[in-house]
């Protein structure tokens, strides 16, 4: 594979054995245009619908043109420019089953309703804590293979929801294969923060978490599991991810076995801001926290709420995350569902025999048709989704991709593709690459954005109103490694777009660059924006902040991506 779309700075996206054959390589049904519409179960033709209205699906359809929405993605290579088709794979890395102690659904329920709701791949992350570790970590796993087996087109990983030493929640999750349990197992009963009581935020716990992380990268070393990732959790709900710690992670493992590659840039629990009674009454993404004895010091007040449901790193042009990027080291963004209880839903959790600590799992859910407006949770896919341009259909390609950082994230189906690249010099990179040129080469940033195909989950069709360019400078790595600004990011330009149909083509010339610069995409339905943290003249006319008890998630929808980098020398 050619590394033109490798990442600078000795940074590299592929180990060894992720390309392996694995299980699931060929196209899913709903994408085989082979398979007539009457030979697919219900969930594979609602994912079929989804495709035709997105416009990604034709005749003579093969893995290579399944992308979002003209020509396919490319890097180029060594020796040359060499195009490479990707498959968009939609997904959602934060799902809780009745193996949570605070969860109540099937594992078969969480991954079905996944699928109807056109998810491609699944991470089920139960909570880490004692009984888990000793019992539900194993205990899931039947359960998980079975859903395997039941649906065939939705690729399902087993992880675990990691209380991280000293810090928030994170995602671990690993390829599947014949040790998934058993170092999943150990991590959880070695490294999480409720099972050995490391918590609070103290130097010896975040070096815990750190040994974590190194953990898991052996176990990839030694081939005892083909892949694994770390994502961090709701960064800021509670103020205790420190910029510190966030970097340490990141730079934790080599790159050739990077494990910690992102945070989610928006979280779950989104339908926990509409209004009572109707709903919860609380923050979206109950981001309705105060600074506690763990929490880092030097964040403000309002980073502890969502921003058009965007977490405050992620949503502050020159904020947290612009710092990460603008040291030119990969760091990447998701959002996703966080589902235990879904709102509007029926479920009771299991009856009064439901034992968790002694059992590992609740009982089966109870159906009791009383329809339940107190939860603030979406099923996966519903409302936030994370896209991955995959090599193909395959644990490992998806893995891949995500390492890679070709990912975009959007809410409430705002858009259906988004195809993103930078030229220049006679060759190209996407998102979560690097673009090598000489300096000066002039270079364009190119953006195919495909609105949404027709009604959302909601059961209207939403209207994306403006794309907004980031870019900030790349100024390499941090004196301070609690640095959480970035004083060259800022918004260079807005397109006014007001289109629910039709793919809409922006370019931007950045010029002739001759220094090290990245950026990055979001867009809006337009419904609420806010001058920005940093002022007018960064971002004009960003995200607001929710309020809480009161923000309906279905009018306030936005789109964001991972960056490209130009590195000119």
């Amino acid at each position: 594979m050619g590394h033109g779309h490798s990442h600078g700075h000795g940074d590299h996206h592929h180990h060894g054995d992720g390309h392996e054959a694995d299980t699931g390589s060929a196209l899913p049904a709903a994408f085989d245009t082979s398979v007539p519409d009457e030979e697919l179960s219900p969930e594979q033709r609602s994912r079929r619908t989804l495709l035709r209205r997105a416009g990604l699906l034709g005749a003579g359809l093969t893995a290579a043109s399944v992308v979002a929405p003209a020509a396919a993605p490319a890097y180029a290579a060594t020796g040359g420019r060499r195009t490479k088709g990707f498959l968009w794979l939609a997904g959602d890395h934060h799902i809780h089953t009745q193996y949570s102690n605070d969860g109540k659904y099937r594992v078969v329920d969480q991954v079905g309703q996944g699928a109807r709701h056109g998810m491609d791949w699944l991470v089920i992350t139960d909570h880490g804590n004692v009984t888990h570790s000793k019992i539900g970590v194993e205990k899931v796993n039947p359960d998980i293979r079975a859903a395997r087996a039941a649906y065939e087109d939705t690729l399902v990983f087993q992880g675990l929801e990691w209380n991280i030493p000293a810090a928030e929640h994170g995602t671990v999750f690993v390829h599947p294969g014949k040790n998934e349990v058993s170092v999943l197992k150990q991590f959880e009963t070695d490294y999480d923060g409720s099972v050995n009581g490391t918590s609070n935020s103290t130097p010896a716990n975040e070096a815990l978490a750190v040994a974590g992380l190194n953990f898991l990268a052996e176990q990839v070393r030694r081939r005892k599991v083909k892949d694994a990732l770390m994502l961090a959790n709701h960064p800021a709900r509670r103020g205790v991810d420190s910029p510190h710690e966030i970097r340490a992670w990141r730079d934790a493992t080599p790159a050739s076995h990077r494990i910690a590659v992102g945070f989610e840039g928006a979280p779950g629990h989104q339908a926990a801001g509409i209004a009572a009674p109707t709903g919860m009454g609380r923050a979206r993404g109950i981001y309705d926290n105060s600074p506690s004895a763990n929490s880092f010091a030097g964040y403000p007040l309002e980073s502890y709420r969502t921003w058009g449901g965007f977490d405050w790193m992620t949503s502050t042009v020159g904020g947290l995350w612009d710092s990460l990027l603008a040291e030119g080291r990969p760091w990447w963004i998701t959002a996703n569902s966080d589902s235990h209880q879904v709102y509007t839903d029926t479920a009771k959790r299991g009856g009064p025999d439901s034992d968790y600590d002694l059992n590992g799992r609740h009982t089966d859910p109870v159906y009791s048709g009383g329809i339940d407006l107190t939860q603030g949770d979406y099923w996966p896919g519903q409302y936030s989704r994370t896209h991955v341009g995959a090599d193909g259909f395959s644990y490992a390609a998806v893995m891949d991709g995500i390492r890679a950082g070709r990912v975009w994230v959007d809410h409430g189906q705002l858009i259906s593709g988004l195809d993103v690249r930078l030229s220049g010099g006679g060759r190209w990179s996407t998102l979560g690459g690097a673009l090598h040129v000489k300096k000066g080469t002039r270079v364009t940033l190119t953006v195919d954005v495909t609105p949404a195909g027709g009604s959302n989950w909601a059961g209207f069709v939403p209207t994306l109103a403006r794309v907004d360019v980031i870019k900030g400078d790349v100024t390499g790595p941090v004196a301070d490694k609690d640095t959480f600004t970035a004083p060259t990011a800022r918004v260079v330009k807005s397109y006014e777009v007001n289109r629910s149909t039709g793919t809409v083509r922006l370019t931007y010339d950045l010029g002739r660059v001759d220094r090290p610069v990245y950026v990055r995409l979001r867009g809006s339905d337009g419904n609420r924006s806010a001058v920005g943290a940093m002022g007018a003249a960064v971002d004009p006319a960003g995200p607001a902040i929710d309020v809480v008890g009161d923000a309906d998630p279905w009018r306030d929808l936005w789109f964001y991506s991972n960056p490209v980098w130009v590195l000119p020398s």
